[in-house]
């Protein structure tokens, strides 16, 4: 099961449950430029730079390292108005720890820049729970994927396939986002692996108390 602690130490290969909110448990997306600004982040660090276009410039004084693409599987995510969830695979020691620090201050940066205000933006340090049980694996994919349900225009099952701030659309084969490494979730799906997925979701959602004890981060509770 996933520890409620945050973790100082990670292990190689060790997949993680990471999450955040706003400090006070302020919004921290106002806007939808705000969100894709985050996504933007996310794909310049999980994708080589010689995919890249254009490198954006708080990334760019962070520093010129951007093997992190090669040591960071991030499985899923979603984005919800004062806090976000990660289910993240690392192959390195440190490159969580590397990748959480680059991702939140290039938007910590951004966000303070656009809205014209000092300090901090997030409730301390990242939370980071080692997820130790492969049913727990699963299970904290359709935790993670089902949060825009608290939304009242996503309240329904149905209505997380028009999300777009998640890897939701990716699992039930809606969109398919190249730095998204769904396939360490879907190949313990044998056969229609979207399909079956998205009926997997539907039944989590029906039975999603029966698991909100275990999966709920302390952070959010």
């Amino acid at each position: 099961m996933p520890a409620k602690n945050t973790i100082r130490e990670f292990i190689k290969d060790g997949i993680y449950h990471v999450y955040n909110r706003g400090v006070e448990k302020r919004d921290i997306f106002l806007d939808e430029q705000d969100y894709k600004i985050f996504l933007y982040y996310l794909k310049t660090y999980l994708t080589p730079p010689s995919d890249q276009k254009k490198i954006p410039l708080n990334i760019l004084r962070l520093g010129s390292d951007f093997d992190l693409y090669k040591n960071i599987n991030l499985l899923c995510y979603v984005l919800m108005p004062n806090h976000f969830h990660f289910l993240i695979k690392q192959i390195s020691e440190d490159a969580l720890t590397e990748f959480m620090k680059r991702l939140t201050n290039a938007y910590v940066k951004y966000f303070n820049d656009k809205y014209q205000r000092v300090g901090p933006l997030f409730q301390g340090r990242y939370k980071a729970a080692l997820v130790l049980k492969d049913e727990y694996f699963m299970h904290l994919s359709f935790y993670i994927h089902i949060n825009p349900i608290e939304l009242s225009e996503y309240s329904s099952i149905k209505d997380l396939e028009n999300y777009p701030y998640s890897s939701y659309p990716d699992y039930i084969g809606k969109r398919n986002t190249s730095w998204i490494s769904k396939d360490d979730i879907l190949n313990y799906i044998k056969k229609d692996k979207f399909t079956t997925y998205q009926k997997l979701t539907e039944k989590f959602t029906l039975n999603s108390e029966k698991y909100k004890k275990e999966l709920t981060p302390v952070l959010l509770e």
